[in-house]
C-alpha cells in the first residue's frame, strides 16, 4: 500500500466523518457485539415550528451520551430542561440503556444535572482558561408514569 497523503481540514465533508464513524464501527464489532452512535434527540419547537431548545447524544450500547442541550433564554427555569431531559432518559432506557454520561462546564449547568442525579466523576481544570469542565454520570432507572 502506498503511503497516505495527509491534509488538514477545517470543514471537513460530512461523508467523511461518516466514513470514520463506519470504520470505528467496524473495528469495534468485534469486542462490542453491536454498533453504538445511535443519535437520539428531543427538541421544543414554539408555534410556528421554530426550534428554541432540545438536547441531543447518542446512544452507545447500552450508554446515553449528551453531546448537546441547549433553551432559548427567554425559556429558562421554567421546567422545559427537565423535562428535555427525563423525556431523553426515558427514550434511552426504552432502548435498554443503563446509564448517561455528559459534560458540561463550570459556568454552565453541573447543578442542574447534579439535582437530576449525575454525579461528577472527572474534572479538567483551565478548559477553558480559568474555567473548569465537568464530566457527569447517571444510572438510569425507569422511573413511574403518572
Amino acid at each position: 500500500m502506498a503511503t497516505p497523503t495527509l491534509t488538514l481540514e477545517t470543514d471537513p465533508a460530512a461523508r467523511d466523518i461518516e466514513r470514520l464513524g463506519q470504520g470505528l464501527t467496524e473495528h469495534s464489532l468485534a469486542f462490542t457485539a453491536g454498533p453504538g452512535f445511535a443519535p437520539i434527540a428531543v427538541f421544543a419547537r414554539d408555534a410556528e415550528g421554530e426550534l428554541v431548545g432540545g438536547i441531543s447524544g447518542f446512544i452507545n450500547w447500552t450508554w446515553l451520551q449528551i453531546n448537546l442541550f441547549w433553551i432559548s433564554d427567554d425559556l429558562r427555569r421554567q421546567s422545559l430542561g427537565s423535562q428535555l431531559i427525563a423525556m431523553l432518559e426515558s427514550a434511552a432506557i426504552e432502548r435498554g440503556c443503563t446509564d448517561a454520561h455528559l459534560d458540561t462546564f463550570s459556568y454552565q449547568a453541573r447543578p442542574f444535572y447534579e439535582a437530576r442525579g449525575y454525579e461528577l466523576f472527572a474534572t479538567l481544570d483551565d478548559y477553558p482558561r480559568g474555567q473548569q469542565r465537568f464530566f457527569l454520570r447517571k444510572h438510569l432507572t425507569a422511573q413511574p408514569h403518572d
